[in-house]
This record gives structure tokens, sequence and C-alpha cells, in this order.
């Protein structure tokens, strides 16, 4: 699409990896919408949480 990745996050589910929501494509939550994989990771180095789209919280 010829846009930078920002802050990506990786599927607990299945191991999909898409933008963050400061990304315009929001990559990572347009999956959750098509999947409802509940639970994405940071894959940056010393982002140590997890967030759940379901309850809205990180965990």
């Amino acid at each position: 699409m010829g846009d930078t990745w920002v802050y990506l996050r990786e599927c607990l589910s299945c191991g999909h990896v898409g933008c963050w929501d400061s990304s315009k494509n929001k990559h990572a939550t347009k999956h959750f919408h098509a999947t409802t994989h509940p639970i994405v990771q940071p894959i940056e180095p010393g982002e140590d949480w997890k967030w759940c789209y379901i309850d809205q919280t990180f965990l």
C-alpha cells in the first residue's frame, strides 16, 4: 500500500501481524473484526503487554 508500518501487533491466536490504530490502515483491528481473534501483543523490543479487543483493556 506504500505506507509506513507503525506499531506492529501480533495476533496471539494465529500470528497475523498488522499495524496498530495509530497507523491509518489499522490492520490489526481490521483483523480482529474479520476473525474475532481477541488478543494482540506488540512486536517492538521492550514492550511487554497485551491488548484485548473484547474487553477493550490492556492485559
